[in-house]
């Protein structure tokens, strides 16, 4: 080729590269000079619906849409007869929800089965029935319990109603001359009978009463001062505050005298044989002798049965604190009156392999499928469950149902994945849940937005009431603003957060309260097992007025539809205001651009936990050379993390779906970041460093849950240096877990501080 030929295609070449290039800048400074300020910075070629934000007309939709009537049949239906975990009623229930979520609409509907260890009392044969018995001194029984409680009203007249009993109870037959007394059964009550009486609990049968602390505790502290068996009863003073003969149940909602509070003393949740992995086919099972079992029988009772055994009673007359309000007079007790001479405990419950049922129904994601929020009910009862838990599954039915009605009619499809759950087995130790957790810890520690917990629905018609972790607290309070206050005598609180708000303020009275998460529902083992934001909504009694360990029916044969429709929330307005939220809540989670997670909330959170932490055991730390100001340090970077990452944030390009989904992987994160994979000190399977049960009333949440731990009476403790070098060593874990949680903040690209 002659030089000018090749001079020539040369030239040419470059003509091309720059009119190409030309032609990009042309394109570049057309597109982003003479653009409006909303499409700068966004990524060329992205259609709109990736980054289109939640519609506010769906929110209306949602909201209008969840009736009343339809709740109200559906926990008829619910609550027509008992269902207890592991029965074929409770299979039925299954199957009729997975059927109702596939006409309702849903994309998917199906059943997640589980074979677990559950627990039965003896039905047939009378003679080996759980019973309580006195006898006298020449060995004579004197009286007797009754095996079930009266029948009170027509609607309880139903076969297959369990008599009263506490599951995973210990078998046995056991006797005693001594009956003692021990209030609630609290570590701090055996304390004051070890510190004011010279009575020993070893060898005894001992009498509780219901409230304060998980009924597990009772049993366990029972059988760790050497308790022989234990008998729990619901007082009065607990459980029919303004309960005359003419006020409670069937009239009223206060219990009766044979009302008996079943429930399970199983201490831990999830399958007891199969403790860190789900319960399926091919799983390794331990022995029961390994699966730490109830060790002692525990029985029931209600408050009538109570005061005929407080009546045999003899000894020292208890101070005002233990008093109940039983009209007889409460003794510590000890050897029975003369000529009484023995009590005794005939325990066959029974421990038995039977199946378990979680359903799931599911609306995909259009933008999100990946992303996943979660809404849970369990559906098993102890009997006819129409509060605790038929009422919360009415519920969800509904929300459901306007959900699937709108994805099947074309009007709306969420963002995000929404899937509806309904967990098997709750009330022995949240075991639906907790199996399907260890099933798939992974995908959810990976994809999970939140879980929302509606266990009970409707327990009283005064006021919401939430539990939550922090990072929903700001969804939560702006999703109750747009949801009428179903009270149409109160014309001045218009939303279901102005009667919130007056109800149940902070500290500050500047918001309503949203309480610490115990272990008491099935929100449990998502915060401790995966980190995951959770809540549990609903509307309740006026706490301030009544000082209840519960609702009164709690657990009892009496908690049936008649009561919730005839007394404790005619018309389910209550019901609807609670579907409303938890729908309109779910709604934003799913549809919004940005998760609506506020982090200078957690950052919040954190400095109260600090300060409590401080109040209740600083001085005593700082004695014992724990060096706690470190503790207010990382505090105080935590929040200055928070702070940055929400201006980051406001600033962001919406139009940018990659920057988006970068926060929401962070926000989504920062609850993870907490979970310490180690577990809290002899607690392997808790694993957030903040949120926990307490270990000694799993019921109650306890904020650092490791040092309260620890620290609980370490004083007086025979092993207090061991004791101590546990907490130092656990309040290093805190302090790096913050300081890592606090890394998940900053920009991606500069997460090691320079």
């Amino acid at each position: 080729m002659n030089p000018h030929t090749q001079a020539k295609r040369k030239f040419l070449l470059w003509v091309s590269i720059a009119g190409v290039v030309g032609l990009g800048l042309g394109m570049i400074i057309g597109r982003f000079g003479f653009c409006d300020d909303t499409e700068k910075n966004s990524v060329p070629g992205i259609p709109d619906a990736i980054v289109q934000d939640g519609d506010p007309e769906v929110t209306a939709e949602i909201i209008n849409q969840i009736n009343s009537e339809n709740i109200r049949r559906y926990l008829q239906e619910l609550s027509e007869n008992p269902h207890l975990a592991g029965t074929d009623a409770d299979y039925k229930q299954a199957k009729e929800l997975q059927e109702f979520w596939t006409s309702a609409g849903l994309d998917e509907a199906f059943i997640t089965p589980y074979d677990i260890l559950l627990s039965y009392p003896e039905t047939q044969n009378e003679s080996m029935m759980n019973q309580i018995f006195v006898y006298n001194s020449s060995d004579q029984e004197v009286w007797k319990s009754a095996l079930y409680e009266p029948i009170l009203d027509p609607s309880e007249n139903k076969s297959n109603v369990v008599p009263p009993f506490n599951a995973y109870s210990a078998p046995g037959d056991v006797s005693s001359t001594d009956l003692v007394y021990v209030n609630y059964g609290r570590v701090e009550d055996y304390r004051w009978l070890a510190q004011n009486t010279s009575i020993n609990i070893t060898g005894k049968i001992v009498l509780a009463r219901y409230g304060k602390i998980f009924r597990g505790d009772k049993a366990h502290q029972a059988y760790l001062h050497g308790a022989k068996g234990i008998i729990i009863y619901s007082d009065p003073a607990d459980y029919a505050v303004d309960g005359e003969t003419s006020q409670v149940y069937p009239r009223d909602w206060w219990l009766p005298e044979s009302g008996t509070q079943r429930g399970t003393i199983l201490l831990g949740s999830g399958d007891p044989l199969t403790p860190g992995y789900p319960a399926t086919e091919h799983a390794y099972r331990l022995n029961e002798s390994e699966a730490g079992l109830p060790k002692i029988p525990s029985h029931p009772i209600g408050y009538g049965v109570a005061k005929t055994l407080i009546g045999y009673m003899d000894g020292v007359e208890v101070p005002n604190s233990w008093k109940g309000a039983l009209n007889v007079t409460y003794r510590y007790g000890g050897p029975l009156k003369d000529p009484y001479k023995s009590v005794r405990i005939r325990i066959s419950t029974k421990n038995e392999k039977r199946t378990t049922y979680n359903v799931f129904g599911v609306i995909q994601g259009r933008v999100e499928p990946d992303r996943y929020v979660l809404l849970g009910n369990h559906r098993d009862a102890w009997v006819f469950g129409a509060i605790d838990p038929s009422s919360g599954t009415a519920v969800m039915k509904e929300v459901s149902r306007v959900m699937g009605n709108m994805v099947k009619t074309g009007k709306w499809r969420p963002r995000r994945t929404i899937i509806f759950c309904s967990w098997g087995a709750e009330e022995y130790g949240l075991i639906g849940s907790t199996e399907w957790i260890e099933q798939y810890v992974k995908n959810l520690a990976s994809r999970a937005v939140a879980y929302l917990n509606v266990d009970i629905a409707v327990q009283g018609n005064y006021s919401l009431r939430s539990l939550g972790t922090p990072l929903l607290n700001s969804v939560i309070y702006d999703s109750t603003k747009k949801i009428p206050n179903p009270d149409d005598q109160d014309t001045v609180k218009k939303t279901v957060y102005d009667k919130w708000l007056v109800s149940f303020p902070n500290t500050e009275k500047t918001l309503p309260r949203i309480a610490d998460m115990g272990s008491g529902s099935d929100y449990a083992p998502f915060i401790k097992r995966v980190g995951l934001p959770c809540l549990d909504i609903r509307y309740t009694y006026n706490s301030n007025k009544y000082k209840l360990s519960s609702y009164p029916l709690y657990h009892s044969k009496y908690e049936t539809f008649k009561v919730v429709d005839e007394i404790m929330d005619r018309g389910f307005k209550r019901h609807r205001a609670v579907g409303q939220a938890w729908g309109e809540i779910a709604r934003s989670l799913a549809d919004s651009l940005l998760i609506p997670f506020r982090v200078q909330d957690y950052a919040q959170k954190l400095e109260e936990l600090v300060k409590q932490l401080d109040s209740d055991f600083g001085t005593l730390m700082r004695k014992n050379g724990i060096q706690f100001d470190l503790l207010y340090n990382v505090s105080s970077l935590f929040t200055k993390e928070t702070d940055a990452f929400q201006k980051f944030v406001d600033s962001v390009d919406k139009r940018d779906p990659f920057a988006i989904r970068k926060i929401n992987d962070q926000l989504m994160q920062l609850e993870r970041a907490f979970i310490d994979p180690q577990g809290l000190p002899g607690r392997p399977l808790a694993r957030h460093v903040l949120f926990a049960e307490s270990s000694v009333n799993t019921y109650a949440g306890s904020s650092f849950p490791g040092l309260a731990d620890g620290m609980f009476e370490i004083e007086s403790s025979p092993d207090e240096a061991s004791r101590w070098e546990i907490v130092k060593k656990h309040f290093t874990v805190i302090l790096y877990t913050i300081e890592s949680a606090a890394s998940t903040l900053r920009d991606v690209h500069k997460f090691m501080p320079l």
